[in-house]
């Protein structure tokens, strides 16, 4: 048995030395990481995006539809959720203590409220969005612009280089997102000039909420990419504290989560609204498991380009099943995002002697 231990720790300590000597270059998801146990554990990452995310954002949509200012208190019920779900794992009982006590950390607290910070903000801002006339096919390719945040962050403060393919694959990104806010469908067209004033108002706020929180998003990447690098892939741990730390930040939210919850016994249909809600927080908790989980073997570009493909299907989806409206610089715009996220793909496979 201690052979065994000790075989572990030697590999742990291995693949993080081989991290932390690596060279600042990230390559993305290249070909040979594909064929790794870690990307290839199909049942894991189906459950990701079919049976967690893609649900989840089936879910969180019916919920908008039902009330667009449900932002806050959806966020909250998802804290409480998953770190009421992961609890019990944390957990010892000491001889000679009634209570129980929450296990050793692997990870400092303060990494763990750093990510916090970022990560409640980043998913109340974008949760907060839809309830100023930002139509949900936007908020999709917003979020799938953390592609290019993460490469930027990774840039600036983690002294990361990228091919020249690779920064193609930022600009177009960036242009497809431009794209795709200035061709949003707009009801208020046939409405009067002073009503048109008010939606774009709204809208402009709305646009800045999305923006602020691909920068919380960014940085929150990059805070999960160093903790994982530093203590090993704890994402278990990280699940539970990021979660758990982010509940006493409802208190300043209490008027707003109690609106959002009452608005849902207020259906017509209030059964079946509780069984959406319910459904939500379940998806949720199976798409941050498998989120966190794959963050904490990949960086964090490749885990943004994963979840890249994941919206991708979300947004054929929310177009398909709910009937939204489209138009075509949304879908040239749309197609530009996650076109660079292939892009970055086949960038990986290739070694480009260019840098930037």
């Amino acid at each position: 048995m201690s052979r065994l231990r000790n075989a572990k720790s030697d590999s742990v300590a291995e693949r993080i030395s081989a991290l932390e000597n690596s060279d600042a270059s990230d390559p993305g998801v290249s070909l040979s990481q594909l064929a790794t146990p870690a990307l290839l554990d199909w049942s894991s990452l189906l459950s990701m995006v079919l049976g967690g995310c893609c649900t989840n954002f089936w879910a969180y949509e019916q919920l908008l539809m039902m009330n667009p200012r449900i932002g806050s208190a959806l966020t909250f019920s998802q804290m409480l959720f998953i770190a009421a779900q992961s609890l019990p794992a944390f957990l010892v009982f000491l001889p000679g203590h009634r209570l129980p006590r929450l296990k050793p950390r692997r990870v400092p607290l303060r990494h763990w409220a750093a990510q916090v910070v970022a990560m409640s903000t980043s998913s109340l801002l974008y949760n907060w969005a839809f309830a100023y006339n930002v139509p949900l096919m936007i908020l999709i390719v917003f979020r799938s612009a953390g592609l290019a945040v993460s490469m930027i962050f990774g840039f600036l403060f983690a002294g990361k280089r990228y091919t020249m393919m690779q920064v193609a694959s930022v600009l177009l990104v960036s242009a497809g997102v431009i794209l795709t806010t200035l061709a949003r469908p707009s009801a208020a067209k046939q409405s009067s000039h002073m009503e048109s004033a008010d939606d774009l108002h709204k809208y402009s706020i709305g646009i800045s909420m999305l923006i602020t929180s691909l920068v919380f998003t960014g940085f929150y990447g990059l805070l999960q990419e160093r903790t994982y690098r530093t203590y090993g892939p704890c994402w278990r741990e990280g699940v539970f504290y990021t979660h758990f730390l982010s509940l006493p930040i409802f208190l300043f939210l209490a008027r707003d989560v109690e609106q959002g919850l009452r608005s849902l016994s207020e259906e017509t249909s209030a059964t079946t609204a509780w069984l959406i809600l319910g459904l939500n927080l379940c998806s949720q908790l199976v798409c941050v498991s498998g989120v966190n989980k794959l963050s904490s073997q990949v960086s964090a570009v490749s885990t943004n380009l994963v979840l890249t493909a994941r919206k991708a299907i979300s947004l054929c989806f929310s177009v398909w099943w709910f009937g939204n409206e489209w138009n075509a610089d949304l879908s040239i715009g749309a197609g530009m995002v996650f076109c660079g996220g292939l892009l970055f793909t086949v960038s990986g496979a290739k070694k480009v002697a260019a840098t930037v």
